[in-house]
């Protein structure tokens, strides 16, 4: 059931803002403003795929833009082909369709987002734009070679957590119950939703011979999109190793500095030649390992930029069989045992249901703890579970692979993460966003919907209101939806140590879990959201 907001002017307004903001949110690759680059200071490009006809409107549109229009080089078939180091200037990847970009620095459409960002559309009822996005995704399958962490040429390297089933699902869901199911169409989603899995199961892709996967960026180094607002990221990385352990894998040392594969990130170091100290000192200098780099990058395409929970700054990401990812997987796989089902293809449902089966026994083996009642992701070079708590615990339970028993664990867990504004992404304060006291839309919902499919309603119910008041208060305060919060506080107002220090308004996923929440919030709790207190507006 819809809520009306009537009798309420804050939730009515920040309605009317979600409603504003997906226009002003919307971009397509046919106009000036999704070419902007805030990350980058190159001259603005626009690629097209290799031999792909330039669509008539463009090159009188980019003259009144000052954008040049190229193609790739070479056809891409999949991910890290052609790695993204030997393009130049970096720009824009076309797209056929208008997408919903999240805002401020992140202009253009990425991939975990856009499942959010599309439940909201179709609640919000822009039928055509949440297709249009969907679409785009098969496009990126099609001629970028896999799902990219978003449409620009320095993001060839690397997916981004796969949602593309579920996306998949609720639009057809969606257009069954409006009386306008696409048989055809669905073919054709199930086609490149086979692709997208089968990038999950490259040998790259493995996470060794545990039968599970792990997130793995194909490229080498820094990564672009940082150098220029994220300038000091890697120096400060650095610091951190030095300060906290010097005989880290993750350090090189070097008599050089032009020895070292990335000298524009190191340090000189100075110690004594002699014992005596009387001696001149010797210098040496010291950078970032080259796996230090690997890690960084998967870690980037868990989504999860940055957390420690992958060791300090994600440096291990790509060591890890993650809960997160897995789940996904499973939940694709059943997604498209389902898609297999109603395109009467029985012989590839019961495959998809052997796989499904198959991962399901896996995780419950190597991910589950039973004595801490959470699940943790696994080390496959150390054959070891982690034991960083996550709130990615939740997504089992919402992909539907955790026994009855587990769900109840995890539940009587819940006090590691709940929080006054909802749930903390982890238990450890280490001054990164992906961890505590941050919370985020996506996670919420994740959360919530996993709780409510095993029955656990009356803690959904509290963790959505939690969360919906938080950023209807924030809201009310200065007047705009943020990336993220801190559930601890109740605030939006921070800064953060690293990364991504600002907390971007816009914001699109957050719009998308706000709306759908609000859905399924029952009356008891809507009608405390209304009476709550607001604070007074910002001037």
């Amino acid at each position: 059931m819809n809520h009306p907001s009537s009798g309420s002017r804050e939730l009515a307004t920040i309605l009317d803002y979600i409603s504003a903001d997906w226009n002003l949110l919307t971009r397509s690759t046919a106009t000036c403003e999704a070419a902007s680059d805030p990350k980058l200071t190159d001259p603005t490009t626009l690629y097209l795929p290799a031999n792909f006809a330039i669509p008539p409107a463009l090159p009188e549109l980019f003259r009144d833009c000052n954008v040049r229009i190229e193609h790739l080089s070479e056809a891409i078939r999949g991910p890290g082909q052609p790695t993204s180091n030997v393009i130049h200037p970096h720009g824009l990847l076309f797209l056929e369709n208008p997408y919903v970009v999240p805002g401020g620095r992140f202009n253009e459409m990425y991939g975990w987002d856009s499942y959010f960002i599309v439940l909201g559309l179709l609640r919000a009822n822009q039928i055509d734009l949440a297709r249009a996005m969907v679409e785009n995704l098969f496009f990126e399958i099609e001629h970028y070679g896999t799902i990219l962490n978003a449409n620009r040429t320095y993001y060839l390297t690397r997916s981004q957590p796969p949602f593309l089933s579920s996306m998949i699902v609720a639009f057809y869901e969606a257009q069954s119950a409006a009386g306008r199911a696409d048989r055809d169409w669905l073919a054709q989603a199930y086609h490149y939703a086979s692709r997208d899995y089968a990038m999950w199961t490259l040998p790259e892709h493995l996470a060794g011979s545990t039968g599970l996967s792990r997130f793995y960026d194909f490229g080498d180094g820094p990564v672009i999109e940082g150098l220029h607002d994220e300038i000091s990221y890697y120096h400060d990385v650095l610091a951190y190793f030095l300060q906290h352990d010097k005989s880290s894998p993750h350090l090189v040392e070097s008599i050089s500095r032009e020895d070292l594969d990335h000298p524009k990130y190191s340090r000189e170091l100075y110690e004594p030649a002699s014992a005596s100290g009387t001696q001149p000192d010797a210098i040496k200098y010291v950078g970032l390992a080259t796996e230090y780099y690997k890690g960084d990058r998967s870690m980037r395409e868990s989504g999860f930029d940055i957390s420690f929970r992958f060791g300090p700054y994600g440096a291990e990401t790509h060591h890890y069989a993650p809960v997160c990812l897995n789940s996904l997987l499973y939940k694709t796989e059943t997604d498209l045992e389902l898609i297999a089902t109603l395109l009467d293809d029985k012989p590839s449902a019961a495959q998809w249901r052997e796989r499904a089966d198959a991962r399901q026994n896996i995780i419950q083996t190597l991910l589950w703890n039973q004595q801490r009642g959470l699940f943790f992701d696994y080390d496959f070079t150390t054959n070891s579970q982690s034991s960083y708590e996550y709130v990615t615990t939740f997504y089992p339970l919402w992909a539907g692979l955790a026994t009855p028993d587990q769900a109840r664990c995890v539940v009587k867990n819940l006090p590691l993460f709940e929080q006054a504004g909802g749930l903390a992404t982890s238990t450890k304060e280490t001054g990164v966003q992906w961890d505590y006291p941050f919370g985020w839309a996506p996670i919420q919902l994740l959360a919530v919907e996993g709780l409510r499919r095993y029955g656990y309603k009356a803690e959904a119910d509290r963790i959505s209101y939690k969360f919906l008041s938080m950023v209807l208060l924030n809201f009310v305060r200065d007047g705009n939806i943020r990336e993220k919060y801190d559930v601890v506080s109740d605030s939006s107002n921070f800064k953060l140590a690293e990364g991504y220090r600002d907390n971007i308004v816009g914001f699109g996923w957050t719009n998308g879990v706000f709306l759908e929440l609000l859905h399924t919030l029952p009356e008891e709790y809507l009608n405390r959201l209304i009476a709550q207190p607001f604070p007074t507006p910002q001037p």
